[in-house]
């Protein structure tokens, strides 16, 4: 019979290798594919086999099994596969066209952030600073997890119904991030819209 501390040692192994791979990934399909000789196609896509065989040229070599995996478990829905090709939903920093259709935004989206970027944020808006887009969640609890990678959460509201009424445009990824070019102050709640 197998040892549980054993299974569970090699679960959490499978959990890290799954991360780093996923880590792998979003660093190549969204900031710096030329880093390891990857040519993104104007949508942001590349032949899976392509990437393989870059990734392990570079030394981080990884099976199909893998990338699979990463992509089917992903929570975010990081990645989109279709055909032999792959991209990333959304946050590039490298210049791509997702083709996402325009979408009519619903009354209130949310923006998760820590205290210290409030004053900018206060001045200026929410930028998207080094990608093409600002990131927005459908509901607070996603955005609350998204704020939380950098410590205390703080959720902002975005009066999305009315920046979409005064012409801002809203497009929304294939993960259903919903993204903007920017957000001026006055659309925003804090900490929130009740």
């Amino acid at each position: 019979m197998r040892d549980p501390r054993l299974s569970r040692h090699a679960d959490r192994m499978d959990e890290r290798r799954t991360v780093k791979v996923s880590k792998y990934l979003s660093k190549h399909l969204r900031h710096q594919p030329e880093r390891i000789g990857l040519t993104l196609d104007e949508a942001g896509w590349v032949e899976i086999e392509t990437l393989i065989a870059a990734a392990a040229a570079h030394g981080f070599p990884f099976t199909r099994d893998e990338l699979d995996h990463v992509v089917a478990t992903n929570d975010k829905k990081r990645f989109a596969v279709e055909g032999t090709r792959i991209r990333a939903s959304q946050g590039h920093s490298v210049d791509v066209d997702l083709a996402l259709p325009t979408a009519t935004p619903p009354p209130y989206l949310y923006h998760g952030t820590v205290a210290r970027h409030l004053e900018a944020i206060r001045a200026e808006g929410l930028r998207p600073m080094n990608r093409h887009d600002v990131h927005l969640s459908a509901d607070r609890e996603t955005a609350t997890r998204v704020g939380a990678r950098r410590g205390r959460p703080v959720v902002l509201a975005v009066d999305a119904a009315v920046m979409h009424r005064d012409g801002h445009v809203f497009h929304v990824s294939a993960n259903g991030v919903w993204l903007t070019k920017a957000v001026p102050p006055r659309y925003l709640r804090f900490p929130g819209p009740h």
